[in-house]
């Protein structure tokens, strides 16, 4: 990068140390450094408001690795939620709602060891391009946003964000995810699963990662969208994913945490990152249930966003430490 784009990438590197322990959770928790974050991200708006090609001209300098390392695994911060309208954590319904404060969450986790990447919107992928958080990190661009939370339309799953794989390749990134959720009873299912299946055979094409995240939905009584998350609603999940595109050869998964979890991963030979979800239990029993499952052949890692970018001690450093651990092991 060059001019106020170098500027941004070493004062956010900076600021996204934060205190000893890396903890963030407003500006109360900041203090003087909260105001001085929320200027460089002022600086953001400006380069945007100027220097709009710097974007274009960052991902074509930026400097990429190889997918995975020796051991295999992948550890990947996720915050996609937000294009979604999908803000809650916990009972905060509004606590992904500040930009400041989500990209000061990312900054501190991908500056931890053991952090081999993020998967996000473009547009907070290019907050965290400009600040120079990217380098040699694997950036997975998440492409289908349109199945707004909430909504009547919300199981028509459509490609509003990247919306192609040959936009994945140009910008560089090292591949895209997909949402894909299956209601039998909803009409919008088919044409998910058909653009699903495009992207997915688009980015084989370009040798790159196609992340399919798939669940079996249905809708309760009140309309809301529920995901099913027994074993066998899991298995059959996993079954359609798994035979969409033209190759698979490029398709990992991405899948929750459930029940009778070693019978779920017979389904398929695919690699397999665990999601993290909502965090409802405690920390301690969801790192538990990770190391669990990581010690299952097929599964490679962990995407995880909001256990690790707002723990309910507000250490985002421990909470990505603790996950690299389990990932990475002696390796980090």
């Amino acid at each position: 990068m060059s001019g106020p784009s170098r500027e941004v990438a070493a004062a956010g590197a900076a600021s996204a140390a934060g205190g000893a322990d890396g903890s963030v959770g407003g500006s109360a928790r900041w203090g003087d450094d909260w105001k001085e974050f929320g200027e460089r991200l002022g600086e953001l708006t400006e380069i945007r408001v100027r220097h709009p090609e710097r974007v274009a001209e960052g991902w074509l300098q930026r400097r990429t690795r190889a997918l995975v390392g020796d051991d295999g695994r992948l550890l990947i911060v996720a915050a996609d939620h937000p294009a979604r309208g999908a803000l809650g954590v916990r009972g905060d319904r509004m606590a992904m709602g500040s930009r400041a404060d989500l990209i000061a969450r990312l900054m501190i986790a991908l500056q931890r060891p053991g952090v081999d990447g993020v998967l996000a919107t473009p547009d907070v992928l290019e907050d965290l391009l400009l600040l120079g958080a990217l380098e040699g990190k694997v950036v997975i661009g998440s492409m289908n946003r349109g199945g707004l939370q909430g909504a009547a339309f919300e199981l028509d799953d459509r490609f509003t964000a990247y919306r192609t794989a040959d936009e994945i390749a140009a910008r560089r990134l090292d591949g895209g995810k997909m949402l894909t959720r299956i209601d039998l009873d909803d009409p919008g299912t088919v044409a998910t699963l058909e653009s699903s299946a495009a992207a997915v055979t688009g980015l084989a094409e370009h040798k790159l990662m196609a992340m399919v995240e798939p669940f079996w939905s249905t809708r309760g009584e009140d309309g809301r969208v529920a995901n099913l998350l027994d074993p066998d609603s899991v298995i059959k999940s996993i079954q359609i994913a798994s035979g969409l595109g033209a190759t698979s050869a490029y398709t990992w998964l991405k899948l929750p945490v459930v029940d009778e979890l070693d019978r779920v991963m017979e389904a398929t030979t695919m690699p397999t990152l665990l999601l993290g979800g909502d965090p409802t239990a405690a920390p301690e029993a969801t790192y538990a249930s990770w190391g669990k499952a990581l010690e299952l052949p097929s599964v490679r890692g962990l995407v995880v966003g909001r256990a690790l970018l707002f723990p309910p001690d507000g250490d985002v450093a421990a909470a990505v430490d603790q996950a690299a651990a389990l990932v990475h092991g002696d390796t980090v």
